[in-house]
């Protein structure tokens, strides 16, 4: 392959995620190259990067060098910084940074070529529900695997945890306290036009995941609209995701033969997500000319609040909103909560007022600091008002008449 033919692919992250993908696509992508990688640590800290040639500090430096970017920091205000950038040169990003997705990724969606990638669970999902379409089923229900839960994890166990499995504490604590995958599952809702049936989601205790599906079933279609959630799994593995479908009653019969059982619903798996290994797939479908798998659409419904896990007092600080160790996430109605400050948003942040474990917080309770991410959720939590409103003129319209 000539050198001209070879796509210059750019990585912003140098995390595991990063690590992994890089050695990905050079030992077994011969049709891509890794041109940047940019980090925002001292470039000569990371001599043990597999391709440390190409680290950069420079964002202008990234761009320059590559036909597509891959954002995978997990950091919602740089990655937006670097996204922005990207698309005023006009160069497409793949995301594996559903926090960023949850928090300005619809802003962003409007602005340029930006799809999450297959292998977090989101973009497996889409990738399982873009299989499904083309057999004829129609999701009811999209389904995540949660192995463990603990909402209110203490600081000395997620270091352990942290140590063990070699992931920072931050992403431990928010894949154990369940904000991971309300930010994930808020994501899917976005994408493809589905619900939630209450705040936090239904969190199923599950068994048997054919019995558990045929239950979110029944509840999406009382909603009369596919919804979102997830199950516990207990005897059988949490690793992968799952739809819940119906198809045509005349395939009943050969759908049973084909051991998916008698139906009505019906419950698709995919029972592996394997992360940076499957990156190289939505990078070649974005450089083939493909659309967006999957992104967090220019007109959400679902947002991701921030639930206070002990009680603070005025003047103390929330350090880290996804990951800390003061709120976790739970999906909400924007409708529903038009003041509620995104997760993503939280960021060394003092409060003003005084709040409880369970009290879901406000942009009454926190000091608003400047930044570009509270510009563009200003902006989105205004769009979604003048929805709100429009939406209730009518109605109030109606009341008025006599």
């Amino acid at each position: 392959m000539t050198d001209a033919a070879i796509k210059r692919v750019g990585v912003s992250g140098t995390g595991m995620i990063s690590h992994c993908f890089v050695r990905l696509i050079m030992q077994h992508y011969s049709d891509l190259r890794i041109s940047r990688v940019l980090t925002r640590r001292n470039v000569g800290t990371l001599s043990s990067f597999a391709l440390a040639e190409v680290l950069t500090n420079s964002i202008d430096d990234l761009i320059a060098n590559s036909d597509v970017i891959v954002e995978c920091t997990g950091d919602v205000f740089f990655g937006t910084e670097v996204i922005e950038r990207a698309f005023e040169a006009g160069v497409p990003v793949v995301t594996i940074n559903a926090e960023l997705q949850v928090t300005t990724g619809s802003y962003l969606s409007g602005k340029g070529f930006l799809t999450e990638a297959e292998g977090d669970q989101p973009g497996s999902l889409a990738a399982l529900r873009e299989e499904a379409l083309q057999m004829g089923f129609l999701p009811l229900v999209y389904g995540n695997m949660k192995g463990y839960l603990n909402h209110n994890p203490s600081p000395e166990d997620m270091a352990y945890w942290s140590k063990r499995q070699g992931i920072s504490i931050e992403q431990t604590t928010s894949f154990t306290d369940g904000t991971k995958v309300q930010i994930e599952q808020v994501v899917v809702g976005n994408g493809f036009g589905a619900t939630i049936t209450r705040r936090g989601l239904e969190g199923l205790a599950s068994t048997d995941l054919n019995v558990s599906g045929n239950v979110l079933g029944l509840i999406a279609e009382g909603v009369g609209q596919p919804i979102v959630d997830y199950v516990l799994p207990n005897g059988y593995s949490a690793g992968g995701v799952f739809l819940v479908c119906r198809h045509d009653e005349m395939q009943a019969p050969a759908i049973e033969y084909f051991k998916l059982g008698p139906g009505p619903y019906y419950v698709l798996t995919r029972p592996f997500h394997l992360c940076s290994l499957e990156v190289g797939k939505t990078v070649r479908r974005v450089l083939a000319g493909g659309g967006v798998l999957l992104n967090n659409s220019v007109s959400p419904t679902l947002g991701v609040a921030a639930i206070a896990k002990r009680p603070m007092k005025p003047g103390e600080m929330i350090v880290r909103g996804i990951g800390g160790f003061d709120v976790r996430g739970e999906a909400v109605k924007l409708a529903d909560e038009l003041d509620h400050v995104p997760i993503g948003l939280l960021r060394n942040t003092v409060l003003k007022r005084p709040v409880e474990p369970g009290q879901l917080i406000t942009f009454d309770d926190i000091e608003v600091q400047p930044s570009r991410v509270l510009d563009i959720i200003f902006q989105q939590q205004q769009k979604m008002l003048q929805q709100v409103q429009t939406k209730a003129e009518p109605a109030m319209l109606c009341q008025a008449l006599p």
